[in-house]
């Protein structure tokens, strides 16, 4: 029997060195980890293969709480409060998230399957099962907030662009080629080209991430009675959470263990402190710009009127081209070119807060808008014909209008008074 048990253990191995994988032993407990293509139907049954085999009676797999909600609750989006995520100041969160998501969903199409898939078969057999499930992935709200704080102001719009035009791309990708991106992750491959030239990219978004999920095995061997885990990966990320265990192996007790996975994860989940900069420097433009404006008004009536016309002509016209480019209603536009000069001296309100506030109004989304929005943003035309992802993007683009505006009137300004 004992011989029979043997057997069955090898086989499940074998069977797991079909696909990127390494053993772990820490603590007497031992740890699978299996790296698989997140659109890969290849990786999906290998995963229902080894839990099968009932070799596992604890299942880890990358994904945080929220993407786990999303993913057993696809209908969690149509209880978003679109008002209070341009409130917060999340429309850009949302917008990334999105694009990631529609991004995995349109490769995902092209094989003819669900994106994730290895990742529910590893939830529906663990229940089956009774196994008990883990989530071992940071917080993706908090991932793309280390992001954004690690890059330099001027490539972030490059990057959210790219991001934009990978979801929008007509290339096809073949399906050998989604098998090789097994050496990559495919969560972030839409972010490919800038981590591998950037580590202010590459730090957050893969190493952090590859550190986080090491610890949160160290923290379950530490503290669960699991003895042999299954964790399922993006096998991006299975270089380094093998390194990161091996480092960890001359902690010698398990309270030592979990200490130190704990302290990890609190790091690693902490939010960046925010800089004053970003804070000051538009209250710093907006004391140019009344400055600009007495100095006008102190040479001449006439030059101080003329400079307030460039002002609204200018900034409010490139927040209402914004606004006509995300299609928004006709009532939305006007409200920006009227919107934009003024909410541009008053850095505690933004053009795209005022924005989408109105398009909201006037076209309010429905239930059957939230529960589309995934599907629809996989294809270009759905961000503008999803009420929920066009609000987004009247936000957005009236935003960035405005923004580039309060620059172009301000050189205008700059330029009338040195004459």
């Amino acid at each position: 029997m004992e011989k029979q048990e043997q057997h069955d253990t090898d086989d499940v191995k074998e069977a797991a060195t079909e696909e990127p994988v390494f053993h772990h032993l820490m603590a007497g407990k031992s740890i699978t980890v299996l790296g698989t293509a997140h659109v890969s139907k290849t990786s999906a049954d290998k995963v229902k293969e080894l839990l099968a085999s009932g070799q596992y009676d604890g299942v880890a797999i990358e994904l945080c709480p929220s993407r786990y909600n999303s993913m057993i609750d696809p209908d969690s989006l149509a209880k978003m409060d679109l008002f209070q995520v341009f409130k917060q100041g999340k429309a850009s969160m949302v917008i990334a998230s999105l694009a990631l998501g529609a991004y995995q969903q349109k490769m995902a199409e092209e094989f003819g399957i669900e994106p994730g898939a290895e990742m529910r078969m590893a939830i529906d057999q663990a229940r089956e099962m009774n196994s008990e499930i883990h989530l071992i992935d940071r917080e993706v709200g908090t991932t793309l907030k280390r992001v954004y704080n690690n890059v330099p102001w001027w490539k972030k719009m490059g990057i959210l662009g790219g991001l934009l035009g990978s979801v929008v791309s007509n290339e096809k990708v073949s399906e050998e080629e989604v098998e090789r991106l097994k050496e990559g992750d495919i969560l972030e491959t839409t972010f490919a080209q800038f981590a591998e030239e950037a580590k202010e990219l590459f730090e957050p978004l893969i190493d952090e991430r590859d550190r986080y999920m090491a610890a949160r095995l160290e923290q379950i061997v530490s503290s669960s009675d699991n003895q042999s885990i299954l964790a399922v990966v993006g096998a991006g990320h299975l270089k380094g959470i093998e390194s990161y265990l091996t480092k960890d192996e001359q902690i010698s007790t398990l309270e030592q263990l979990h200490t130190n996975a704990q302290q990890t994860l609190d790091r690693l989940d902490a939010l960046p402190e925010k800089s004053r900069w970003p804070k000051i420097i538009p209250w710093l433009i907006v004391a140019v710009l009344l400055t600009g404006f007495a100095i006008g008004f102190n040479k001449s009536t006439d030059l101080g009127m003329q400079l307030i016309i460039y002002w609204v002509l200018i900034n409010g016209s490139l927040s209402a081209l914004g606004a006509a480019l995300a299609r928004g209603h006709p009532l939305t536009i006007v409200g920006a070119f009227i919107a934009a000069p003024l909410t541009s001296l008053n850095p505690t309100i933004g053009a795209g807060m005022v924005t989408a506030a109105i398009e909201l109004y006037l076209r309010k989304p429905n239930v059957g808008d939230f529960s589309a929005l995934r599907k629809d943003t996989t294809h270009l035309s759905g961000w503008w014909k999803n009420k929920v992802a066009r609000t987004l993007l009247v936000f957005f683009f009236s935003t960035i209008g405005s923004a580039i505006g309060t620059y172009v009137a301000g050189f205008k300004i700059f330029e009338s008074l040195v004459k």
